[in-house]
């Protein structure tokens, strides 16, 4: 579990939220019942392990990005891994550089391959240097709001409700109220809003949150 929390610690300094459990089966019931951006998964959990976690995942008809961890680097074991469902495989001892870099690639989607930089109109947000600009000049935000903005931008055209927002940009067990989105998007629209123009994020009564151009 040491490995585990530094992951969630280094991870958290990445402006991700990040979810730890201790044990195969609280992993595969958070695996079906939450939504995530990715998975990490070790190989050697107690009760039930990575493999038989990520086996059933996908015979759920669950698509999540799986990272398989494992102490053991023989062949066999990674051609297990791969052939269950996962999508990436790290052999421990790794360095949290390269850990950062997979989960990149693992998180992007396909049509941002070849370019990783999110952008609608003239504001672009770069998930690899943490860097937001709007018309070149670049925007300061904190990790909170970097994460909303980067999460609303993924999702961009597509409305986005707090129970959605509060899961992908905060840990399972933050006891966040819906008035603590609605201060953390007023900040972030106070921040990346040109004067004169129409907001890029928009509230859609009863229902969320949304970008769009």
């Amino acid at each position: 579990m040491k490995l585990a929390h530094a992951m969630k610690r280094a991870l958290e300094l990445q402006k991700y939220a990040v979810d730890v459990v201790n044990n195969g089966k609280d992993g595969l019931d958070f695996a079906i019942g939450e939504e995530f951006g990715l998975i990490i998964l070790d190989v050697m959990l107690p009760e039930i392990d990575g493999i038989e976690i990520c086996r059933r995942i996908r015979e759920a008809g669950i698509h999540t990005p799986v990272m398989m961890l494992t102490a053991r680097g023989q062949i066999s074991d990674k051609v297990t891994g791969l052939d269950v469902g996962a999508d990436d495989y790290m052999v421990k001892p790794f360095s949290f550089e390269e850990l950062f870099a997979r989960i990149r690639a693992l998180v992007r989607r396909p049509a941002q391959t070849n370019d990783p930089v999110l952008r609608i109109r003239d504001l672009t947000l770069d998930p690899k240097t943490f860097t937001v600009k709007r018309n070149e000049e670049i925007i300061e935000l904190s990790s909170k709001e970097f994460s909303l903005l980067e999460y609303l931008l993924r999702n961009k055209n597509t409305v986005l409700n707090k129970e959605q927002i509060i899961s992908h940009v905060w840990d399972y067990d933050s006891d966040i109220l819906p008035s603590t989105i609605e201060v953390h998007m007023k900040h972030l629209r106070d921040k990346v809003d040109v004067a004169g123009e129409d907001s890029l994020i928009n509230t859609i009564r009863g229902r969320g949150y949304t970008i769009r151009e």
